[in-house]
């Protein structure tokens, strides 16, 4: 059995504490983003809350695909 090296897991350590500080922003980001957009086209439309709704839902999409590709990324990284 190999012990790994004290540095790399150190190393690796860091990059899932980064990952998991990003993790909470790429799916909030992107809800945040559709609603203001929806927002300021619903002023400009005058149709509130369609298109806030709408793009909130949308971005919310987004940031779950986006997570979970993320999440699957490590996971396959990490041979689980």
């Amino acid at each position: 059995m190999a012990s790994q090296n004290p540095d790399s897991r150190k190393d690796s350590s860091a990059r899932a504490f980064a990952v998991a500080w990003t993790l909470p922003f790429a799916l909030v980001v992107p809800m945040v983003l559709g609603g203001v957009a929806g927002f300021f086209l619903d002023r400009w439309l005058h149709t509130k809350p369609l298109f806030l709704l709408l793009l909130g839902l949308i971005g919310l999409g987004i940031g779950i695909r986006d997570t979970l590709k993320t999440a699957s990324m490590l996971d396959k990284k990490n041979g689980g």
